[in-house]
């Protein structure tokens, strides 16, 4: 009987959702390796191994030279998964060179690089006939000024490429109440060099966003369909989801089967969108094409994305991903905390209510008793950057 190929795994970047790839992947007897952000809980997990490479300009460059130096010459044939933008950036710019030395899944890389930018995935999605929110291309206050009639408020002032914005503003995006703010803002991001567009802030709570997950094959047929919707997010109206449930939310497959197919996205593929009250749409937040935070509960649910797209690469037999558990619950309870008390003082969740919403079985993103070393980094990265000086952060 021929030996089973178990080539090993190098996760590029990610929080949560590389700790949740490299987990399931080492419970398969996957050798696991991790590049990212020194900072990285999953740096200390059992689960992987993790990799020091020295800065050479910026966080792509130095992990495209890693990948295709001769310091990684020993990775030779390992399957490589991005769990980021930036990884997901060094995927698309270097595949060809890459694939002559890994295993990288399937990919189109121009559709790929497409949804990376917020811009061109609205246009997209516009072009594919998916209802999209109000948005606006704008580079400075000159080009602003002449759309002032036009412009509703509350507005999103969006990076069109994420990874890039937050590493220098600490945040998704901004959100600015009338013009003046508008123009400030403007100045503020103009300086920065960071391209951004406008976009109209669909009203209504965060319990109004879902998202849809798939595999796309070589044809781009979907392997598989879950859905899953937001609790609450931190800070709420614009931070990451800090409690999410499983759930079955049929009507955003055909939108985002839709979106796929006008940019011929392949492999995994993730949507978000937002419940707009005021007209009863399904409206485009955001698409990705690749593992996400709460991979973790998609995982949890009985769908193991990472054990799908290694399978797949490596030839095994493919994971049953016919049905996955409704109602599960993904849940960190500290910035949930803090959700539930910016809510309160607006009013709109009482202590009661949202101590009734949390007596549920919990998945927990970082927290395993098995592994519990990224749970104690995560606490203590608060305390280390109080006592770190800039200059001594590496990124």
């Amino acid at each position: 009987m021929p030996a089973i190929d178990t080539p090993p795994v190098l996760i590029l970047g990610g929080e949560a959702n590389a700790l949740s790839v490299a987990r399931d992947l080492s419970g398969m007897g996957v050798r696991v390796f991790a590049v990212g952000d020194p900072d990285s809980c999953v740096r200390h997990s059992r689960h992987c191994t993790w990799i020091t490479i020295a800065r050479q300009g910026t966080v792509e460059e130095s992990w495209a030279a890693f990948l295709l130096g001769p310091e990684s010459d020993s990775m030779r044939g390992a399957v490589v998964l991005s769990c980021g933008d930036a990884g997901l950036q060094v995927l698309i710019r270097h595949r060809e060179a890459l694939l002559g030395k890994y295993r990288l899944d399937i990919s189109e890389p121009q559709a790929q690089r497409s949804m990376l930018d917020k811009l061109t995935t609205y246009k997209h999605a516009r072009a594919a006939g998916v209802a999209v929110p109000l948005f606006w291309e704008v580079e400075s206050r000159e080009q602003v000024i002449p759309l002032r009639d036009e412009l509703v408020y509350p507005l999103l002032v969006k990076p069109r490429l994420s990874h890039v914005f937050e590493a220098k503003f600490g945040r998704k995006h901004v959100t600015v109440a009338n013009f003046a703010e508008l123009l400030d803002t403007l100045d503020a991001v103009s300086g920065s060099g960071t391209d951004v567009l406008l976009m109209e802030l669909i009203p209504g709570g965060d319990n109004r966003l879902c998202s849809y997950y798939t595999y796309l094959d070589e044809q781009g047929k979907p392997a598989f369909h879950f859905t899953k919707r937001i609790i609450r997010r931190y800070p709420t109206g614009m931070g990451s989801a800090c409690y999410h449930i499983t759930d079955w939310i049929p009507e955003i497959i055909a939108p985002a089967q839709k979106l796929f197919d006008h940019v011929g996205l392949r492999g995994l593929a993730n949507v978000e969108f937002k419940l707009d009250a005021r007209d009863g749409q399904y409206k485009l937040i955001e698409c990705n094409a690749r593992f996400t935070a709460s991979n973790c509960l998609v995982s949890a649910s009985g769908f193991s994305l990472a054990r799908f797209v290694y399978c797949r690469l490596t030839g095994r037999p493919l994971p049953a991903m016919e049905k996955y558990r409704i109602g599960l619950r993904l849940w960190d309870p500290i910035r949930d905390f803090r959700a539930y008390r910016e809510l309160s003082r607006a009013g709109q969740l009482s202590f009661g209510r949202w101590c009734a919403g949390i007596l549920h079985r919990q998945t927990w993103q970082f927290f395993r008793w098995s592994d519990p070393m990224p749970t104690m980094s995560r606490l203590l990265k608060p305390l280390r950057k109080r006592f770190e000086s800039p200059d001594n952060v590496s990124r």
